[in-house]
């Protein structure tokens, strides 16, 4: 089945004790709603619909799924379940929160709460160039605690970047759309079709079925990322472009008078193409985040080498 966008289920919808406002966001993978509960307290409920397995017309509640894709439907849908339950565990001001999940519609619904304010790729484009170093620490500090919190219940997000990254009206900052957070830190999960954001991903996401390769390192990865898309006001260049033919100015050589050099050195640290030569948890990093003195590691020359005979062999 080609993809194609499905149809979101129309304002007014009951869903259980939900009652559907409007589509808030339509992709690939889910479509996410503002409703309302009983109680007529505002949440926002994602709905798994990848649209290359299933299709939803005009008209109807229920999908269309060809009888090749049941059974990745199924296995998808179980995932996302699972990963609900997860979530749900979570309780952190940093972390989006997951209230219930359910199964409705032959399909499966995640219902979070409803956070009012703006996503940090807004607040760049509203800013572009003129992001404070103040800022970053801030948003940054609080976030490593929410992703440090995932991480203690063996979850990985896999696609933290700018766009999923929600500043209340406060300036809190909240990690959301766990949709990529389909691989896990213990080893009974099975492998899914990896999800990743060009620019912001990790190069170990890339065509990798190797899921020890992945872990917290590979969030920071994108976290680093994330910081670098700040400073920058655009996404850095792709870690698979990168390993062809790394092009990316390191943060400390770009922004040398803008930033401070512990700073800069630290977003470059992040994003180390080698995993092994990157924070290691999101403590290591929060305590260089920290400490605006302290030196961060540099590139070992075991990692020099390694990319000197990847570059000989291509």
């Amino acid at each position: 089945m080609p993809n194609q966008a499905n149809v979101p289920l129309p304002p007014g919808y009951q869903l259980n004790e939900y009652r559907i406002e409007r589509q808030l966001s339509l992709g690939g993978f889910s479509i996410v709603y503002l409703a309302f509960d009983t109680e007529n307290n505002p949440v926002a409920i994602k709905e798994y619909l990848p649209n290359s397995l299933a299709l939803r017309s005009e008209g109807d509640a229920l999908p269309s799924i060809a009888e090749e894709n049941v059974a990745t439907f199924r296995y998808g849908m179980k995932c996302f379940f699972e990963e609900g339950r997860a979530l749900a565990k979570i309780s952190h001001p940093n972390v989006v929160r997951v209230q219930n999940f359910f199964r409705a519609n032959e399909t499966v619904y995640m219902v979070m709460h409803y956070e009012r304010g703006r996503t940090l790729q807004e607040h760049i484009q509203r800013h572009k160039g003129e992001i404070r170093e103040s800022f970053l620490r801030a948003v940054f500090a609080r976030l490593l605690n929410g992703l440090r919190e995932v991480h203690t219940h063996k979850l990985l997000h896999l696609d933290i970047k700018p766009s999923n990254i929600y500043l209340r009206n406060d300036g809190q900052p909240v990690l959301i759309d766990f949709g990529a957070a389909r691989q896990t830190l213990s080893a009974d999960t099975p492998l899914l079709k990896p999800m990743y954001t060009p620019g912001f991903a990790a190069p170990e996401q890339y065509n990798s079925p190797r899921r020890e390769l992945l872990g917290p390192w590979t969030d920071i990865y994108s976290i680093g990322a994330s910081m670098y898309a700040c400073m920058a006001a655009a996404a850095p260049q792709a870690a698979d472009q990168r390993l062809e033919r790394d092009q990316l100015v390191p943060a400390v050589r770009r922004w040398p008078d803008k930033y401070s050099r512990q700073l800069l050195h630290t977003v470059d640290w992040c994003m180390r193409l080698n995993y092994l030569e990157r924070p290691q948890s999101v403590f290591a990093l929060q305590k260089a985040l920290a400490d605006k003195e302290r030196s961060v590691p540099r590139q070992t020359l075991l990692g020099n080498l390694r990319k000197k005979v990847k570059a000989f062999i291509k």
